[in-house]
């Protein structure tokens, strides 16, 4: 027997879909950044360029109510969600998975002395996912470990993408290299075609949306990619 109109009908509720926005971003400028340096997880500071990217990022940012702010432990991700915390209200929490890659020998290096040691190393690395620096990761590794942070939030946040703002996103802010290993793997590309994603700006963001229905794994969407500050508002300095 079918309930009046008071009635609330469970199973209607769990089949409505869904979608969970998600927001990567980049952290501010360092001055490795500003030297052409490869930082990989060397823990750096942001510059005072950086600083002010930071806070006009949250500035914005902190307009779209986000529903929670995890980040890199490594300073300049944190330093980069605390301004976005402090704009926002929320608490940060950090997770050590979304570090940058690990780039083994060549961390500290600049581009050039890279070259000049590894002719046609870098090019080499930014074409296949699967290959990495001596002693690195590759971008396929770096998925590996930062992709099911996502998962895990997924799992943990069943008011994310429902309720009285649906569009409340998840913040992660992280690096350039584990930003397009996480969009590649969640957007289950085939291998071959991750280093379609190229670079992202300093306190640039990615927009993903999941969708499905609650109790199941969503089917990522790229809605945004190397959005920024500037391009969101352009009185933003």
């Amino acid at each position: 027997m079918s309930g009046g109109p008071d009635s609330h009908d469970t199973s209607v509720e769990r089949l409505t879909p869904v979608a969970r926005r998600l927001l990567l971003l980049r952290h501010g400028q360092t001055e490795y950044n500003a030297d052409s340096r490869m930082q990989g997880q060397l823990d750096t500071d942001l510059s005072e360029l950086g600083v002010r990217q930071a806070a006009a990022a949250a500035t914005v940012l902190a307009k779209r109510s986000p529903l929670l702010i995890r980040s890199s432990d490594l300073r300049r991700a944190h330093d980069t969600a605390l301004a976005l915390g402090e704009e926002s209200g929320l608490e940060v929490t950090t997770d050590i998975r979304l570090r940058e890659t690990h780039l083994g020998d060549w961390q500290g290096m600049t581009h050039l002395e890279v070259d000049q040691i590894a002719p046609g190393a870098r090019r080499v690395w930014r074409d296949d996912a699967t290959w990495g620096p001596p002693g690195g990761e590759t971008r396929v590794d770096v998925a590996g470990r930062a992709a099911p942070v996502v998962a895990e939030l997924v799992d943990a946040l069943p008011e994310w993408g429902t309720g009285d703002n649906p569009d409340a996103p998840v913040v992660l802010v992280a690096h350039g290299g584990v930003i397009a290993a996480m969009t590649a793997a969640l957007l289950d590309l085939p291998i071959g075609s991750w280093p379609v994603f190229g670079g992202l700006a300093n306190t640039s963001w990615v927009q993903l949306s999941g969708h499905g229905v609650p109790g199941e794994a969503p089917r990522w969407r790229l809605d945004v990619w190397n959005a920024s500050a500037e391009d969101a508002d352009p009185g933003v300095q």
